[in-house]
Protein backbone atom coordinates (compact mmCIF):
# COMPACT_ATOMS: atom_id res chain seq x y z
CA UNK A 1 0.00 0.00 0.00
CA UNK A 2 1.43 3.35 -1.05
CA UNK A 3 0.30 6.89 -1.64
CA UNK A 4 -1.42 7.77 -4.94
CA UNK A 5 0.99 9.12 -7.52
CA UNK A 6 -0.50 12.67 -7.67
CA UNK A 7 -0.26 12.92 -3.89
CA UNK A 8 3.34 11.66 -3.96
CA UNK A 9 4.29 14.27 -6.57
CA UNK A 10 2.73 17.09 -4.57
CA UNK A 11 4.39 15.96 -1.35
CA UNK A 12 7.74 15.57 -3.11
CA UNK A 13 7.49 19.09 -4.51
CA UNK A 14 6.48 20.41 -1.09
CA UNK A 15 9.45 18.67 0.53
CA UNK A 16 11.93 20.04 -2.00
CA UNK A 17 10.52 23.53 -1.52
CA UNK A 18 10.44 23.53 2.28
CA UNK A 19 13.27 21.28 3.41
CA UNK A 20 16.02 21.84 0.83
CA UNK A 21 19.01 23.74 2.19
CA UNK A 22 19.72 26.36 -0.47
CA UNK A 23 23.07 27.31 1.09
CA UNK A 24 24.60 23.98 0.05
CA UNK A 25 25.13 24.26 -3.67
CA UNK A 26 28.67 23.14 -4.41
CA UNK A 27 29.15 19.49 -5.32
CA UNK A 28 32.78 19.67 -4.22
CA UNK A 29 31.69 20.57 -0.71
CA UNK A 30 28.84 18.10 -0.60
CA UNK A 31 30.94 15.18 -1.78
CA UNK A 32 32.60 14.94 1.63
CA UNK A 33 29.58 15.94 3.71
CA UNK A 34 27.18 13.06 3.00
CA UNK A 35 28.36 9.61 1.93
CA UNK A 36 26.21 7.83 -0.62
CA UNK A 37 25.51 4.92 1.72
CA UNK A 38 24.63 6.95 4.82
CA UNK A 39 21.41 5.93 6.56
CA UNK A 40 19.31 9.04 7.15
CA UNK A 41 16.42 7.38 9.01
CA UNK A 42 15.88 8.96 12.41
CA UNK A 43 16.31 6.58 15.34
CA UNK A 44 14.63 8.93 17.88
CA UNK A 45 11.66 9.33 15.54
CA UNK A 46 11.38 5.58 15.08
CA UNK A 47 11.50 4.98 18.82
CA UNK A 48 8.79 7.57 19.43
CA UNK A 49 6.64 5.99 16.72
CA UNK A 50 7.01 2.59 18.36
CA UNK A 51 6.03 3.87 21.80
CA UNK A 52 3.25 5.94 20.25
CA UNK A 53 1.89 2.80 18.60
CA UNK A 54 1.87 1.02 21.95
CA UNK A 55 0.26 4.00 23.68
CA UNK A 56 -2.49 4.67 21.13
CA UNK A 57 -4.80 1.76 22.13
CA UNK A 58 -4.63 2.91 25.74
CA UNK A 59 -5.51 6.47 24.72
CA UNK A 60 -8.40 5.26 22.58
CA UNK A 61 -9.81 3.03 25.34
CA UNK A 62 -9.53 5.83 27.90
CA UNK A 63 -11.26 8.30 25.59
CA UNK A 64 -14.12 5.91 24.83
CA UNK A 65 -14.66 5.02 28.50
CA UNK A 66 -14.66 8.69 29.55
CA UNK A 67 -17.03 9.51 26.70
CA UNK A 68 -19.52 6.92 27.90
CA UNK A 69 -19.31 8.15 31.49
CA UNK A 70 -19.84 11.84 30.79
CA UNK A 71 -22.00 11.56 27.68
CA UNK A 72 -25.34 12.09 29.54
CA UNK A 73 -24.18 15.37 31.12
CA UNK A 74 -22.71 16.93 27.98
CA UNK A 75 -24.67 19.45 25.89
CA UNK A 76 -25.97 18.10 22.61
CA UNK A 77 -23.53 20.02 20.43
CA UNK A 78 -20.58 18.89 22.58
CA UNK A 79 -21.76 15.30 22.27
CA UNK A 80 -21.58 15.54 18.50
CA UNK A 81 -18.26 17.42 18.54
CA UNK A 82 -16.58 15.02 20.96
CA UNK A 83 -17.67 11.89 19.09
CA UNK A 84 -16.54 13.42 15.80
CA UNK A 85 -13.17 14.47 17.20
CA UNK A 86 -12.46 11.04 18.70
CA UNK A 87 -13.35 9.30 15.42
CA UNK A 88 -11.24 11.71 13.36
CA UNK A 89 -8.32 11.47 15.76
CA UNK A 90 -8.40 7.67 15.65
CA UNK A 91 -8.50 7.51 11.85
CA UNK A 92 -5.81 10.15 11.42
CA UNK A 93 -3.59 8.42 13.96
CA UNK A 94 -3.72 5.11 12.11
CA UNK A 95 -2.80 6.78 8.81
CA UNK A 96 -0.21 8.97 10.48
CA UNK A 97 1.63 6.12 12.17
CA UNK A 98 1.63 4.08 8.96
CA UNK A 99 3.11 6.97 6.97
CA UNK A 100 5.66 7.59 9.70
CA UNK A 101 6.85 3.99 9.69
CA UNK A 102 6.99 3.82 5.90
CA UNK A 103 8.65 7.19 5.44
CA UNK A 104 11.27 6.83 8.14
CA UNK A 105 12.27 3.18 7.77
CA UNK A 106 12.30 3.13 3.97
CA UNK A 107 13.53 6.73 3.62
CA UNK A 108 10.55 7.77 1.50
CA UNK A 109 10.23 11.53 1.44
CA UNK A 110 6.55 11.81 0.36
CA UNK A 111 5.34 9.45 3.10
CA UNK A 112 7.39 11.18 5.77
CA UNK A 113 6.21 14.58 4.56
CA UNK A 114 2.61 13.37 4.77
CA UNK A 115 3.25 12.14 8.30
CA UNK A 116 4.70 15.52 9.27
CA UNK A 117 1.79 17.46 7.77
CA UNK A 118 -0.83 15.25 9.41
CA UNK A 119 0.91 15.60 12.76
CA UNK A 120 1.27 19.37 12.56
CA UNK A 121 -1.92 20.46 10.82
CA UNK A 122 -4.53 17.94 11.96
CA UNK A 123 -3.56 15.79 14.91
CA UNK A 124 -1.93 18.49 17.00
CA UNK A 125 -4.95 20.88 16.86
CA UNK A 126 -7.35 18.02 17.65
CA UNK A 127 -5.39 16.94 20.73
CA UNK A 128 -5.11 20.55 21.89
CA UNK A 129 -8.87 20.86 21.52
CA UNK A 130 -9.42 17.77 23.67
CA UNK A 131 -6.92 19.01 26.22
CA UNK A 132 -7.87 22.68 26.56
CA UNK A 133 -11.62 22.90 25.94
CA UNK A 134 -13.18 22.95 29.39
CA UNK A 135 -16.66 22.65 27.90
CA UNK A 136 -15.93 18.97 27.33
CA UNK A 137 -15.82 18.43 31.12
CA UNK A 138 -12.31 17.01 30.94
CA UNK A 139 -11.53 14.34 33.53
CA UNK A 140 -8.15 13.64 35.09
CA UNK A 141 -7.57 10.48 33.05
CA UNK A 142 -8.40 12.29 29.82
CA UNK A 143 -6.08 15.13 30.66
CA UNK A 144 -3.24 12.77 31.52
CA UNK A 145 -3.43 10.71 28.34
CA UNK A 146 -3.89 13.84 26.22
CA UNK A 147 -0.75 15.40 27.71
CA UNK A 148 1.24 12.25 26.90
CA UNK A 149 -0.21 12.25 23.38
CA UNK A 150 0.74 15.91 22.99
CA UNK A 151 4.32 15.20 24.07
CA UNK A 152 4.57 12.46 21.46
CA UNK A 153 3.23 14.78 18.78
CA UNK A 154 5.53 17.69 19.56
CA UNK A 155 8.58 15.43 19.64
CA UNK A 156 7.60 13.75 16.38
CA UNK A 157 6.96 17.04 14.60
CA UNK A 158 10.45 18.27 15.50
CA UNK A 159 12.27 15.00 14.81
CA UNK A 160 10.39 14.42 11.54
CA UNK A 161 11.29 17.94 10.40
CA UNK A 162 14.98 17.28 11.04
CA UNK A 163 14.82 13.86 9.38
CA UNK A 164 13.06 15.30 6.34
CA UNK A 165 15.59 18.09 6.02
CA UNK A 166 18.48 15.64 6.12
CA UNK A 167 16.76 13.20 3.76
CA UNK A 168 15.88 15.82 1.15
CA UNK A 169 19.36 17.35 1.27
CA UNK A 170 20.94 13.93 0.76
CA UNK A 171 18.73 13.23 -2.24
CA UNK A 172 19.58 16.64 -3.69
CA UNK A 173 23.28 15.99 -3.09
CA UNK A 174 23.15 12.63 -4.84
CA UNK A 175 21.39 14.17 -7.81
CA UNK A 176 23.92 17.01 -8.11
CA UNK A 177 26.87 14.66 -7.74
CA UNK A 178 25.41 12.39 -10.39
CA UNK A 179 25.06 15.32 -12.78
CA UNK A 180 28.58 16.50 -11.89
CA UNK A 181 30.03 13.04 -12.59
CA UNK A 182 28.21 12.87 -15.91
CA UNK A 183 29.72 16.23 -16.83
CA UNK A 184 33.19 14.98 -15.88
CA UNK A 185 32.73 11.89 -18.04
CA UNK A 186 31.57 13.96 -20.99
CA UNK A 187 34.44 16.47 -20.91
CA UNK A 188 37.31 14.13 -22.04
CA UNK A 189 35.41 13.00 -25.12
CA UNK A 190 34.63 16.62 -25.97
CA UNK A 191 38.32 17.52 -25.66
CA UNK A 192 39.34 14.65 -27.94
CA UNK A 193 36.77 15.65 -30.52
CA UNK A 194 37.96 19.26 -30.37
CA UNK A 195 41.61 18.22 -30.85
CA UNK A 196 40.65 16.00 -33.76
CA UNK A 197 38.77 18.82 -35.44
CA UNK A 198 41.72 21.14 -34.84
CA UNK A 199 44.14 18.66 -36.43
CA UNK A 200 41.91 18.18 -39.45
CA UNK A 201 41.56 21.94 -39.82
CA UNK A 202 45.34 22.45 -39.69
CA UNK A 203 45.85 19.85 -42.43
CA UNK A 204 43.16 21.46 -44.54
CA UNK A 205 44.66 24.90 -44.13
CA UNK A 206 48.20 23.63 -44.68
CA UNK A 207 47.63 22.31 -48.21
CA UNK A 208 46.78 25.65 -49.89
CA UNK A 209 49.74 27.29 -48.15
CA UNK A 210 52.12 24.72 -49.58
CA UNK A 211 50.63 25.21 -53.05
CA UNK A 212 51.15 28.97 -52.77
CA UNK A 213 54.79 28.47 -51.78
CA UNK A 214 55.39 26.10 -54.70
CA UNK A 215 53.75 28.50 -57.16
CA UNK A 216 55.85 31.41 -55.89
CA UNK A 217 59.01 29.33 -56.32
CA UNK A 218 58.07 28.57 -59.91
CA UNK A 219 57.59 32.25 -60.73
CA UNK A 220 60.99 33.10 -59.23
CA UNK A 221 62.68 30.44 -61.36
CA UNK A 222 60.96 31.76 -64.49
CA UNK A 223 62.03 35.34 -63.78
CA UNK A 224 65.65 34.32 -63.24
CA UNK A 225 65.64 32.43 -66.50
Amino acid sequence: MSLPEPVRRRLSHFSRTVFTDSSRTGPERQRDDIPDNEIVSSLPLQMSLYFNLCFFPFWWASSVVMLQLKYPVLPDYYKFILVTVIILTSLIEIIRLYLGYMGNLQEKVPELAGFWLLSLLLQLPLILFLLLNEGLKIQSLERSVSIIFLIFLVFQVVSAFLALKKMVNQLATRFRLHEFDRLDDALPSDNLAWKKRRTETSWTVGSPVEEIHSTAGGWRAAVRA
